[in-house]
C-alpha cells in the first residue's frame, strides 16, 4: 500500500505546485516563494546544526551577503557617487552572490571549527550585529537603511519582471511573481536534493558521527575540524542563496529584516520541522513563513487575534507566540519535529495495511513434532 501512496503523494505534490500560479493571487505567490527562500536557507541551516551538531545563530547574516552581494554585483553604476554596481548580468551576479555568502562563512570558519554548542552560538551571534552595522554604513554598496532596488533576473533573454505586455498562459498573465514562482520550485528542488544527497553520503555519515560522539569520529579517522568548517562554508552558501530568492522577490533590500528576529526564525523552522532532515527544513520553514500571512487573511475569523488596525493581539505576534509554544512541545513531546510524526504516522499506516502472517494452528504438525 505504502508503495502506491508514496509515489501518488508526489505526484499530487507537484500537480499543486505547477497550477498553483494560476490559480493563486499575487499575495499567496508572494508569501510561498518566501517560504521556498526560507526553506533553501532553512535546508542549509540543519546541515549545520542539525546534522553536525554546530548551534549557529547567525544564520540571517549569510542571507543579507547573498542579498546585497546580488543587488551590487548586478547593478548598474549610478554616476552619482552615492550608489555603485558592477552591472554584471544577473546570472553570474547571483552565482557571485552564493559564492561570496560562502567566501563570508569560509573566513569564520576558523572559528566555527574549534568552537561548539553555545560557544559557537554566541560567536555566530556576533555576526548579525557586525553584519547589521557594516550595511547601514557602506551605503555605496547597501544603500543604507533604507536599503536599494533589486535588478530583476533575466535568464537567456527571458526576464522575470512584470512588463508591459506580459506572458499570457491559459488566459493567465504571468508577471513576474508567477515566473518567479517556478525559478524558487527549481531552487528548492535543487538544493534539497543536493543536500540529501550529502547526508546520505559518506560525508553525511561523518557529520552525524561528529554530532552524536566527536571523540569517537576523531578515533575512527573523521578531521572532525575540517568537517565543521566546511559544513559552515555550505550552510553559508546555502544562506546565500536563499538571500538572493529573497531579494529578488522583495525587490528591495532594507538591512533591518535581516537582523536576530530573522535569526531566530531559522531556529524555530529546523526545531519544529525536525532536526537533521531536509524534508523537516522544508517543513518548518513552511509552518513559521506561512503563519503570519494565515493569521493575517483570516483574524476575523480566529479567536483572540485581533484584526489589522484594532488593539489586542496582532497576527504578527500571535504567530510568533504559537510557533514558539511549538518549538517547546517538540522538545519536550517529538524530538523528530513535525516531520517525525508524519514519518510514525507513515510506519502506522504501512503497518496496519500489510496483509496479516498465516497462523499455524497449534495441532498442525511441524517437521520437530513428526520426528
Amino acid at each position: 500500500m505504502s508503495r502506491i501512496v508514496t509515489p501518488l503523494w508526489w505526484v499530487l505534490v507537484a500537480a499543486g505546485v505547477v497550477v498553483a500560479p494560476f490559480y493563486l493571487d499575487g499575495i499567496w505567490l508572494q508569501d510561498g516563494l518566501f517560504a521556498m527562500a526560507a526553506a533553501i536557507g532553512a535546508i542549509g541551516l540543519n546541515l549545520l546544526t542539525g546534522a553536525t551538531g554546530q548551534l549557529s545563530m547567525g544564520h540571517a547574516f549569510f542571507l543579507a551577503v547573498g542579498a546585497f552581494g546580488y543587488v551590487y554585483f548586478a547593478s548598474a553604476p549610478s554616476g552619482d557617487g552615492e550608489l555603485d554596481g558592477l552591472g554584471l548580468p544577473t546570472p553570474l551576479a547571483a552565482v557571485l552572490a552564493v559564492l561570496l555568502a560562502g567566501v563570508a562563512g569560509g573566513l569564520f570558519s576558523p572559528i566555527a571549527g574549534r568552537l561548539k554548542g553555545a560557544y559557537l552560538g554566541i560567536a555566530t551571534l556576533a555576526l548579525i550585529f557586525i553584519g547589521h552595522f557594516a550595511m547601514s554604513n557602506a551605503t555605496p554598496v547597501t544603500g543604507g537603511h533604507n536599503g536599494r532596488p533589486v535588478p530583476p533576473m533575466e535568464l537567456f533573454g527571458f526576464a522575470f519582471t512584470d512588463t508591459p505586455e506580459p506572458l499570457v498562459i491559459a488566459g493567465v498573465p504571468f508577471g513576474a511573481l508567477e515566473r518567479l514562482w517556478f525559478l524558487g520550485v527549481v531552487l528548492l528542488v535543487g538544493a534539497g536534493l543536493f543536500a540529501r544527497g550529502v547526508l546520505r553520503g559518506r560525508p553525511g555519515r561523518a557529520m552525524n558521527t561528529i554530532r552524536d560522539h566527536e571523540i569517537a569520529a576523531g578515533v575512527m579517522g573523521v578531521p572532525v575540524t575540517r568537517y565543521r568548517a566546511g559544513v559552515f562554508v555550505l550552510s553559508s552558501m546555502y544562506g546565500g542563496l536563499a538571500g538572493v530568492l529573497i531579494a529578488l522577490v522583495f525587490r528591495q533590500t532594507v538591512p533591518d529584516y535581516f537582523g536576530l528576529i530573522l535569526a531566530l526564525s531559522y531556529l524555530a523552522m529546523i526545531i519544529i520541522g525536525g532536526l537533521g532532515s531536509v524534508a523537516g527544513a522544508v517543513i518548518g520553514a513552511f509552518f513559521v513563513s506561512m503563519l503570519p500571512s494565515l493569521f493575517t487573511r483570516y483574524s476575523d475569523a480566529l479567536p483572540l487575534v485581533a484584526p489589522t488596525g484594532q488593539e489586542g493581539i496582532g497576527a504578527a505576534e500571535a504567530a510568533q507566540i504559537l510557533y514558539g509554544l511549538a518549538v517547546v512541545v517538540v522538545v519536550l513531546f517529538l524530538p523528530g519535529g513535525l516531520f517525525g510524526l508524519f514519518t510514525k504516522a507513515r510506519l502506522r499506516l504501512a503497518r496496519r495495511s500489510a496483509p496479516a502472517a498465516p497462523v499455524k494452528h497449534a495441532l498442525t504438525p511441524t517437521p520437530e513434532t513428526r520426528n
